[in-house]
């Protein structure tokens, strides 16, 4: 693919965040890797709705603009961050989609076994914790997360999303939101019903049937309760996540894993186990 070419599936791209209300004004940016110390970037204060090729510039892996008349997007060090640390990323879509910010806004976790397209193509959803945009400070608050997942929500900013071209970058976004308007949806019909372990568990199989990575499949969360946002908890405390609109799901350790008498883990269990319904019956 030529350079002009990814410049103009950048501008469609920016059309689409646009008219689908993920990019107010000026909002978000769009990078597009070309070599390895070449990046296309969206610049700065200029509508995604209404790029033109002539309107990318290009800087290179530490942020320095080395092409176009433009002034590159301030947010731009994110972006390399993300390539920095996966290699295989070209493309990363910045925006702020109304519905995932809201989670953003609300600092509220991401409910995880309810959707099955969200299950296999997204897993579980990381919020960084908040940092003013554009320097390199909020550019390192992804790294805790870069690695296991294609999509990351940053606090009371919006979303960013990378894959190995614009397009698919973009999907991620798109998959999020629809995700997070369902839930806000279903939110005010009254509740969610939350998947049942078993099929939960189905629903990973197919993922690593079909190539798809996700850290549940990995070894070292193999005793994670596979539904309860698990994987990224830990980052809860640093980031002010916490549950608020939506219950923990019931509690869902994975059929494979070895049983509490075995490790010597019982009373550990019994202890998360309470820990997770009385953080339920404090939502009520």
């Amino acid at each position: 693919m030529n350079v002009h070419r990814m410049k103009q599936e950048i501008c469609e791209i920016g059309d689409r965040i646009y008219k689908k209300g993920f990019a107010a004004a000026n909002d978000g940016n769009i990078t597009y890797r070309v070599s390895d110390n070449e990046v296309l970037c969206t610049p700065t204060m200029h509508s995604k709705g209404f790029l033109k090729p002539e309107d990318i510039c290009t800087v290179d892996m530490q942020g320095n603009q080395i092409a176009g008349a433009k002034k590159r997007s301030s947010e731009a060090l994110l972006h390399l961050e993300i390539m920095k640390a996966r290699p295989e990323v070209k493309s990363v879509v910045h925006c702020h989609p109304p519905h995932a910010t809201a989670f953003a806004v609300a600092r509220e976790p991401i409910p995880q076994c309810i959707l099955p397209e969200v299950e296999v193509f997204l897993g579980d959803v990381p919020i960084t914790k908040y940092e003013t945009p554009g320097g390199q400070a909020f550019a390192d608050t992804i790294l805790p997360f870069v690695h296991k997942t294609n999509v990351i929500v940053l606090a009371n900013h919006g979303t960013v999303s990378y894959g190995e071209n614009v397009e698919r970058a973009y999907w991620w976004t798109e998959i999020l939101d629809a995700y997070c308007r369902i839930l806000i949806l279903a939110k005010q019909v009254g509740n969610v019903e939350f998947l049942s372990k078993e099929k939960s568990e189905e629903l990973l199989e197919l993922k690593q049937q079909w190539g798809m990575d996700d850290p549940r499949l990995h070894k070292e969360y193999e005793n994670c309760d596979i539904c309860a946002n698990d994987i990224f908890r830990d980052s809860w405390k640093e980031s002010g996540v916490s549950r608020r609109g939506f219950p923990a799901p019931p509690p869902m350790a994975p059929s494979a894993a070895p049983s509490p008498a075995a490790n010597g883990d019982q009373e550990a269990i019994v202890q998360q186990i309470t820990s997770r319904v009385l953080e339920a019956l404090s939502q009520e």
